[in-house]
């Protein structure tokens, strides 16, 4: 998945420091980490940046300072750039470093199916149907769940090509993120497929995301809490989400 949302939070520097809110703004401004090229999620094109970016745009807007990008590949190497922030971290306990502070959780995401156009769609994992061909990501977690019902599998590298091997019939469903087939159906109008958040049955294949904050102090952890607030109450964020296909899910 071409796509910054990543359990891959380890390799964090202990020498490069993150700032705290004070000199964040004395400096005004504040840093996020993010991949280059990575839509929907993120991206350095200024006319679509991504809603990770956007995000945290009206979140530094809301803290009164200027956001600077610091684009890296993979998300691992946040500690050697020494940002500050790090959007959609999955909000896993006991998974993040200890040095990685957590905001409120702003989303509900998880691994969605998708269908082909012209295939009836199910409504969860365990309701698809031997004979048909369900794409997923090679070595994932949703691999594992789908080899558990009658399905055959279909492996692929990046969401990108399950989508458009699913688009043109080849496989009758996929196992993507519904961001990702969001923002698919936005760019393809003429050959949509059905998104079924089917995570919602499947415990594991479901999480939460907030901010992640490298090495921040409790003051910091306070605005951008307050600032997401703000923005989940007058729809910023769902609005943002919009702009690229996809559906805000309150977490």
């Amino acid at each position: 998945m071409r796509a910054a949302c990543t359990l891959a939070l380890a390799a964090f520097t202990s020498v490069s420091m993150a700032k705290g809110w004070d000199e964040i703004r004395t400096l005004g401004e504040v840093t996020v980490c993010a991949n280059p090229n990575a839509l929907p999620y993120a991206s350095e094109k200024e006319e679509t940046p991504g809603f990770q970016i956007e995000i945290a745009r009206a979140i530094a807007q809301r803290l009164g300072v200027r956001l600077r990008p610091q684009w890296i590949v993979p998300r691992m190497r946040a500690g050697v750039v020494d940002c500050d922030l790090l959007m959609d971290t999955i909000l896993v306990p006991g998974v993040q470093p200890p040095s990685l502070k957590l905001s409120v959780p702003y989303h509900r995401s998880g691994v969605a199916l998708a269908f082909a156009p012209g295939r009836e769609p199910v409504g969860s994992y365990a309701q698809l149907r031997r004979g048909s061909r369900v794409g997923v990501l090679h070595n994932s977690l949703a691999s594992l769940v789908v080899s558990r019902t009658p399905a055959t599998m279909v492996p692929f590298g990046f969401e990108d090509d399950m989508l458009e091997a699913l688009a043109k019939g080849e496989v009758d469903a996929g196992a993507v993120s519904a961001a990702a087939a969001g923002y698919f159906n936005l760019r393809n109008p003429a050959r949509q497929v059905a998104i079924v958040h089917a995570e919602d049955s499947q415990p594991e294949l479901q999480w939460t995301v907030g901010v992640g904050m490298r090495r921040a102090d409790d003051a910091l952890v306070d605005n951008i809490n307050a600032a997401l607030a703000a923005l989940l109450a007058d729809g910023t964020l769902a609005a943002i989400y919009a702009r690229y296909g996809a559906t805000h899910r309150n977490p």
